[in-house]
């Protein structure tokens, strides 16, 4: 199929433009200046408001409402944009708004999954390869790494970075930034060590998890604050790996501050 569905009570602005093979559902509403690419799939009642550029081969589930302004009550009606890669689904309900400020940005990129309710808020950068679970949500400014897993019901501070390859448990509150690899949980957060299965998962070889943890170990001792622990890891055996230095480098650039980790257990 080369050409494209419209539903016939879907209403579709002029303004709009579409790739090829794009369908839009029953009662769908697609707004000016948004461009679907190639093979998108809109569902039923789903809402997408523009300027919002979307790239080809993602799914809108119903309900759906992407591209609307933002929440943020500084914005005054100035023009922003959202981007949004190849390859994502939107679940029911998800939400992701533009940015704040004269020419600015929400941008996703491709292969992310957001379940029912996830919200994407204005000005936030989500790499590619991302979960977020039902109801997971980000305020504005938050970046969010590769392969990184939000759980159901977290939410994440505005400002903060979520790091790539990192898990954030259900129901956890996010001020400080997450370090890339780790595990963190609880309400306040705390870090719970390496994302081992999941590292596994994306074929990250023993040696490599084996590193991580030994980093943490010094992370996780009390006895140092981060700047002296990360001083420690970089003149360790591993400070030359490449896992420990996205690690080392993720807490030199931190604006936060990162969440604090609880001790590891076990053998490296």
């Amino acid at each position: 199929m080369t050409e494209s569905l419209i539903h016939p009570t879907a209403i579709v602005d002029p303004k709009a433009t579409f790739g090829v093979a794009v369908q839009v559902g029953p009662y769908a509403v697609i707004g000016a200046g948004v461009e679907l690419g190639d093979g998108c799939r809109v569902g039923h009642h789903a809402t997408i408001e523009g300027p919002s550029k979307i790239g080809p081969r993602n799914e809108f589930f119903p309900y759906a409402a992407i591209g609307f302004k933002t929440q943020d009550l500084k914005y005054q009606g100035e023009p922003t944009h959202l981007e949004i890669g190849e390859g994502n689904t939107f679940r029911e309900f998800s939400t992701v708004h533009r940015g704040t400020g004269v020419g600015e940005k929400t941008i996703i990129g491709n292969g992310n999954l957001f379940l029912a309710y996830s919200h994407i808020a204005h000005n936030c950068v989500v790499g590619n390869n991302t979960i977020f679970s039902n109801n997971a949500t980000l305020a504005g400014h938050v970046v969010v790494g590769d392969y990184a897993i939000i759980s159901g019901l977290s939410a994440v501070h505005q400002f903060c970075r979520v790091g790539a390859h990192s898990i954030i448990g259900g129901c956890a509150k996010i001020v400080q930034d997450v370090p890339p690899y780790l595990i963190v949980d609880g309400n306040p957060a705390n870090l719970r060590g390496v994302n081992h299965v999941g590292l596994e998962r994306r074929g990250f070889s023993q040696d490599d998890i084996k590193a991580l943890r030994r980093a943490y170990r010094i992370l996780a001792d009390k006895t140092l604050n981060f700047s002296q622990a990360v001083e420690k890891i970089e003149t360790s055996g591993d400070a030359s790996h490449q896992h420990v230095k996205v690690l080392t480098e993720f807490f030199r650039t931190t604006q936060r501050g990162v969440i604090r980790p609880e001790p590891l257990a076990g053998a490296v």
